[in-house]
């Protein structure tokens, strides 16, 4: 029986012609320091020859339409299965995206919501839920007998037909920020305090102004409340005007319409073709919640049907945990003929709820746009699509996959990779972390160094084995033997000696109101379970309040106050990978 993965003579990257034999079946740990070649041997050898290989078996018509890999740089790979790699950082997904959306439980859910529930009629009243729907047929109201259809499940999509009509379905709109228009109020219209008429709009605006009643030649803050208003909202009115062009020195009388600087930025928008034209408006913009579906990115159509007393925008609002339950009530409220179809579809919703709960994402809520996710949820989120169908004979490489993930969240993961093996699956797993390490059955230590001196197996075996292996970096580690070395700290009464960053924050996604001393001049650490604040804490909050407090802006509109005497600037190093397109190095 065959029973292992033969690969001889690799050297892709810095792999050193090495030879090595990986166990089938089995959860394996590649380890190693960064660079020593441990995603050349997953990622560039085991995954690129499992599904090139995969890909070759496909027909010529298939193939055309698909992105074709190269050969590794290997002499021969044995026994491969078709593969799977989940990558070390999931994309942040675009504005369209949510956690339902992400994981498909939305699928399921818009399919409960078209099917099950009671539809509205033309006239407003409720039809009872029936297998009309299912069979494509015609709706007749009891209360008024209106004839009508019930949406399909796509007619239920905020990105396609179920989409607010304002906001497109992404449930915010773009409206001028009055704040932004005059940014300085000490100066004259006549002297650029209307900034929109400088850079969006012809000069002559100014004199167009004055032709309107408005003082161009006193300080905008002592213009009256009518004369502000002319400004920012005047009508558009067609004035008679002598304009004279300062720059070329000619002179003439023109006839031109009033733009306010409201519409100056509105127009100016309607025209943008490019990013290069966006960047002009934007600055003048801010974005707010959709005032007609109130953010949840729906029509009012879509909103319509009702399933256990509930609308499809309720249940996308509720936690994932909530909703689970809320879920298994919801044949036993439809007639009998009907609870067979709702089973099935409640079913499917359950099974892959229970991946994502099992992760520890059941605080989340359908509608939490994907893009305010942390990279441990997206990580788990891209884990649990991956696995949730129960396939067999498939090598899963898994790129670091406990990147963003707290301690007491790595025993979901590794609770997912146990199952994988479980279906008769292989998983092989790049990690530093050796919390996961010591689930493999079979680690591969490449080293010893990284870069050009690198790319060598020093050692191989199970835990044992490696923990005994004097050429082994990482046995240390895993047995608990290693000497780590740590920086002094300073004393706790002198924590704050150098002064304070003080934070006051309101509630923002699922953080409730903080209220945060951070010392200066010391090396602080912000930690806690994936999904629980962290980077909302610090990048959403922390970050933008500091920037604005610097440059004189005002703060973010969920930042109550900001102290940071001291501070003048901010340099943030984040996890957004260096290099930007294919031209990059």
């Amino acid at each position: 029986m065959i029973d292992k993965m033969l690969i001889r003579g690799a050297k892709v990257h810095n792999l050193k012609n090495i030879d090595v034999d990986i166990p089938l079946g089995k959860i394996v740990g590649i380890a190693g320091v960064s660079g020593s070649g441990k995603s050349s041997l997953a990622l560039g050898v085991l995954y690129a020859e499992g599904s090139r290989r995969y890909l070759e078996a496909l027909s010529t018509y298939t193939r055309r339409r698909m992105t074709q890999a190269s050969k590794a740089s290997v002499d021969e790979v044995l026994y491969v299965p078709a593969a799977l790699a989940l990558h070390q950082r999931p994309g942040v997904p675009g504005i369209r995206s949510t956690f339902g959306t992400g994981t498909e439980l939305l699928n399921s859910l818009r399919l409960m919501f078209s099917r099950l529930a009671s539809h509205r009629c033309p006239n407003g009243h409720y039809v009872p839920p029936s297998l009309l729907v299912a069979a494509g047929k015609e709706l007749v109201c009891p209360e008024c007998g209106a004839h009508f259809y019930a949406p399909s499940a796509e007619e239920l999509a905020f990105n396609s037909q179920g989409a607010c009509p304002k906001c497109s379905g992404t449930g915010i709109v773009r409206t001028v920020d009055l704040d932004t228009l005059v940014p300085d109020d000490s100066l004259t219209i006549d002297g650029g305090a209307v900034a929109p008429w400088n850079s969006l709009m012809w000069s002559l605006m100014t004199d167009i102004c004055r032709q309107m009643g408005v003082r161009t030649d006193v300080p905008f803050r002592d213009l009256t409340k009518s004369e502000k208003d002319i400004v920012f909202h005047g009508p558009a009115e067609k004035k008679h005007i002598f304009y004279h062009n300062k720059n070329s020195n000619q002179a003439g009388e023109l006839d031109f319409t009033y733009f306010n600087a409201v519409y100056t930025v509105e127009n100016a928008l309607a025209k943008v073709k490019d990013e290069k034209g966006m960047k002009r408006v934007e600055k003048f913009l801010k974005e707010e919640t959709c005032p007609e579906c109130h953010g949840t990115r729906l029509s009012s159509a879509a909103r319509a049907p009702k399933l256990r007393g509930i609308s499809l925008d309720d249940a996308c609002a509720m936690t994932l945990s909530d909703l689970v339950d809320w879920v298994r009530g919801v044949p036993e409220s439809l007639p009998t003929e009907m609870r067979p179809m709702a089973e099935s579809i409640c079913e499917a919703f359950e099974s892959t709820a229970k991946r994502l709960i099992d992760l520890g994402l059941g605080y989340l809520t359908l509608d939490r746009s994907a893009s305010t996710l942390s990279t441990g949820e997206r990580q788990r989120m891209q884990l649990a699509r991956a696995v949730r169908n129960r396939t067999t004979g498939v090598l899963y490489v898994l790129d670091e996959p406990s990147v963003g993930l707290h301690p007491s969240n790595i025993v979901g993961l590794t609770g997912v990779m146990h199952d994988l093996v479980a279906d008769g699956n292989s998983v092989i797993l790049v990690d530093h972390d050796t919390q996961i390490l010591k689930e493999a059955d079979w680690i591969v230590e490449m080293g010893p160094e990284a870069g050009a001196k690198g790319g060598h197996v020093i050692a191989e075996g199970n835990i044992p084995m490696i923990e005994e292996n004097s050429n082994s970096q990482i046995g240390p580690f895993l047995s608990g033997k290693a000497e780590t070395k740590l920086r002094e700290r300073a004393k706790k009464d002198e924590l704050f000696a150098n002064g304070t960053v003080h934070l006051s924050t309101s509630q923002i996604h699922t953080v409730k109101p903080l209220e945060v001393d951070i010392p200066k001049g010391r090396f602080t650490v912000v930690t806690g379970v994936s999904g629980s604040g962290k980077t909302t804490m610090v990048l959403e909050s922390l970050v933008p309040a500091l920037e604005a407090k610097i440059n004189g802006n005002p703060l973010p509109a969920h930042i109550r106050s900001v102290e940071a005497d001291g501070i003048a600037h901010v340099k943030l190093i984040d996890a957004t990978p260096i290099g930007i397109n294919v031209r990059s190095t």
